[in-house]
């Protein structure tokens, strides 16, 4: 199965087990009355909508570039991974009104047991899905099943939490316990969105992985100290999804005749493609005479920047 075909299944599964959470979530709440649970099948209303939008991204992401979008349409897993995060944020809120509302007019609980059941079974499967999602959308480089994976968990967390709260309340009869859990539940799933939140907004900055960096300047230093070229500077990269850009400038010789030039450049661009084998990998390298590279202007980088030079 190709990776392409692995994102696409991933993402089938969570549309189908989405619709599945919430016919479930739904059926436990009104059997029990519980907030706790109407917080949790809450949470699940959102996610339908979540994986809708995420299901949609994955397909437009691995369209191929075009005349309009010459870099590929990959930066829409950072809007998808964006919305997700402010679905949840409203999901939470929600959750918070639906627990303060127990809390002042009095929980009134029902056939617990049987609504314990059904949100544990249901709990055990996102948590299945969760992980599925989460390790093929790292191993893919997929934003958009990660970020999924993550929402997928954090309702797995979430129902086991209510299965914890009610648990309590039908063994020791404190009624109040049900909206307190609902709220915890909350703030939990508040957390979660601030991250999936945080981290769309540094993709759509292209902001550098300083993992990344790390693993592309050990690279060029290699090829320095192989002799493939004798240094380079403007180092940049950027990723979108699972594809990933990076230029740099390499000092070569100034006698080096053009052909020569362009086998050194390209031993090194293959040592740099081999670092991400999962991912797509556009290299764009400036070849600079090494005794003239001081006369090419730094552009807007600080000269303590590590990325700006090195060799």
């Amino acid at each position: 199965m190709t990776g392409r075909d692995m994102r696409r299944t991933a993402m089938g599964a969570s549309v189908l087990v989405t619709g599945l959470m919430l016919a479930g979530k739904l059926s436990a709440w009104w059997i029990t009355g519980s907030a706790a649970i109407l917080s949790d099948a809450a949470e699940s209303v959102v996610h339908v909508l979540a994986t809708t939008v995420a299901a949609y991204s994955l397909w437009y992401s691995e369209q191929a570039p075009d005349r309009r979008h010459p870099y590929g349409h990959g930066k829409i897993a950072y809007f998808s991974a964006g919305f997700e995060g402010a679905l949840i944020g409203v999901a939470a809120l929600g959750i918070f009104f639906a627990a303060l509302r127990a809390l002042l007019l009095g929980p009134q609980l029902q056939e617990i047991g049987l609504g314990l059941l059904i949100t544990a079974v249901l709990a055990a499967i996102n948590g299945c899905l969760g992980v599925f999602l989460v390790v093929v959308g790292g191993r893919e480089h997929s934003l958009v099943l990660r970020a999924n994976g993550m929402h997928v968990l954090t309702d797995m967390w979430t129902s086991l939490g209510v299965v914890i709260g009610v648990a309590l309340v039908w063994a020791t009869g404190w009624l109040w316990l049900d909206p307190v859990v609902a709220a915890i539940m909350g703030a939990n799933i508040l957390y979660t969105a601030a991250k999936l939140l945080r981290g769309a907004f540094n993709g759509l900055l292209d902001q550098a992985d300083p993992e990344v960096s790390g693993r592309i300047i050990t690279c060029l230093n290699s090829a320095v100290a192989r002799g493939d070229m004798e240094g380079f500077h403007q180092l940049r990269h950027r990723q979108a999804d699972n594809i990933l850009w990076i230029e740099f400038h390499a000092f070569l010789p100034g006698n080096m005749g053009v052909a020569a030039a362009h086998d050194h450049v390209t031993r090194v661009e293959r040592a740099l493609t081999a670092l991400f084998p999962e991912t797509t990998t556009y290299i764009t390298t400036h070849i600079e005479p090494a005794h003239l590279h001081d006369d090419h202007p730094d552009g807007h980088e600080a000269p303590e920047d590590p990325l700006a030079a090195g060799g």
